[in-house]
């Protein structure tokens, strides 16, 4: 994800990777299984897909895909185009 994407990477954390109280996280890397964040300076937080992507092109929807599910979590409405 993009540094403009910043918000939607700690909702992701925040409702999916086990961090509730996370103040900050940004996308690190990004693999056919997972998503991981670095959050808060430095801890690194695995968020699975859920499935194993094969194409570069299924990222953007498993991403969009992991925030709504983590809005749903943390009880938010998901914003933009998301």
């Amino acid at each position: 994800m993009n540094d403009d994407h910043t918000g939607d990477a700690l909702v992701i954390v925040r409702g999916l990777g086990g961090r509730p109280q996370a103040t900050s996280a940004v996308t690190s890397d990004v693999d056919a299984e997972a998503m991981e964040f670095t959050v808060d300076g430095g801890e690194r937080v695995r968020v699975p897909w859920g499935e194993t992507l094969t194409e570069r092109a299924q990222v953007r929807k498993a991403v969009v895909r992991l925030y709504r599910a983590a809005c749903a979590e943390l009880g938010v409405e998901p914003h933009g185009e998301h």
